[in-house]
């Protein structure tokens, strides 16, 4: 691409987003690019404090949640929102992340208007078109919108070959790392214990389950194999930061409100949860992020979900599928905990998720 292009759009609508989106902002403001940020608001309020942390100014905001609405009254409400925002601001490139309504809506916009896509984190693939639900259709109709795609991984890459996306395919590890790397630069200074914090002589599971395959029956046994294991184990604690979602809220509150070593917290700010990754002593998780970042911190990663689209992780051994089936649950942290081989057997020395330097990557190929 030539250097012409200057002016360029990042959508955001999720935290995930704004983590992995925020390093190439700063890196795009720091070559003195023409950034412009729009905020969808699909997690308004998980989002402002992440951007306020890293310092950045948002252009746009728009307002596409409303209650008990349907994934189809969302996308359309991106769709509509985001679309004048090109007709005002006249970027030149549009970048959107992984495989969220928002990233679908605004790349569509953007393509009405002829406006070049840039897909970041292109390629994830579980090939079950309905789990994660919707993010697998998701980011398969970004692929094919997209004109630039950048790969985590090679795994990744390769999925777009075989669906015959073939060029503008770039493998530069994920920006999330990116974030990661420059969180614990900002932090590895302060001293203070995060608000939060509790007895440091228990072991700390830290957990984020919030997906929607595991809704219902699934959470009810996770929230079961929770009270197994600190039951049993005395000398741990569980610390579980509670997604919004009322159907998540209400299940765990109910299920694992009255322990007193299963701490429930409200969403953390970022850099809160990046003390809490330090911590902790095992990562108990559904979340796609957590799969790239806990690699960072040399801690296991046990997975709550029957796929992944991150199998490069399991590959590498620095992750575990564990389903959400109780009995698997209190088996594999039960190994955790007592194994030390096993234990060990998590930290390996590279993170096959990059090496916190994948923006400079994705604006060199750009040509920025």
């Amino acid at each position: 691409m030539s250097n012409h292009t200057k002016k360029i759009m990042f959508c955001i609508g999720t935290r995930p987003e704004a983590i992995k989106l925020a390093p190439l902002i700063l890196a795009s403001k720091a070559r003195n690019l023409d950034v412009q940020v729009v905020v969808t608001g699909q997690h308004h309020e998980m989002l402002v404090p992440f951007l306020e942390f890293f310092k950045i100014q948002v252009t746009d905001r728009l307002n596409v949640m409303q209650a008990h609405q349907s994934l189809s009254e969302l996308t359309a409400k991106v769709l509509m929102q985001i679309q004048p925002l090109f007709t005002k601001n006249k970027p030149e490139l549009l970048f959107v992340q992984g495989d969220t309504t928002t990233a679908l809506g605004s790349a569509l916009a953007a393509f009405y208007e002829k406006v070049p896509v840039v897909h970041v984190e292109a390629g994830l693939r579980t090939q079950d078109r309905y789990s994660p639900f919707p993010e697998e259709m998701n980011r398969k109709l970004i692929g094919g919108i997209a004109e630039y795609h950048f790969a985590p991984t090679e795994t990744s890459a390769e999925n777009l070959r075989r669906e015959g996306i073939t060029q503008n395919v770039w493998v530069t590890g994920n920006t999330g790392i990116d974030g990661l790397r420059i969180c614990s630069e900002i932090i590895k200074n302060d001293n203070t214990d995060h608000p939060s914090a509790t007895d440091k002589n228990l072991k700390t599971i830290l957990v984020t389950c919030h997906r929607r395959e595991n809704h219902g029956q699934p959470l009810e046994n996770i929230c079961s194999a929770f009270l197994e294991i600190v039951n049993h184990f005395e000398d741990t604690e569980i610390v579980f930061p509670v997604h919004l979602n009322p159907k998540v809220q209400t299940l765990v509150q109910q299920k694992l409100g009255n322990h007193p070593r299963i701490k429930l917290l409200k969403p953390l700010d970022y850099p809160d949860f990046v003390k809490w990754m330090q911590k902790s002593h095992i990562l108990l998780t559904d979340s796609g992020g957590i799969q790239e970042e806990g690699p960072y911190f040399k801690k296991p990663i046990l997975v709550m979900r029957e796929s992944t689209d991150r199998p490069e992780g399991v590959a590498a051994g620095v992750a575990e599928l564990v389903g959400s089936s109780r009995e698997k649950i209190v088996s594999a942290v039960t190994r955790a905990l007592t194994d030390e081989k096993y234990y060990q057997s998590f930290q390996k020395s590279e993170n096959p998720y990059g090496d916190g330097f994948a923006s400079e990557k994705i604006l060199k190929h750009l040509g920025l």
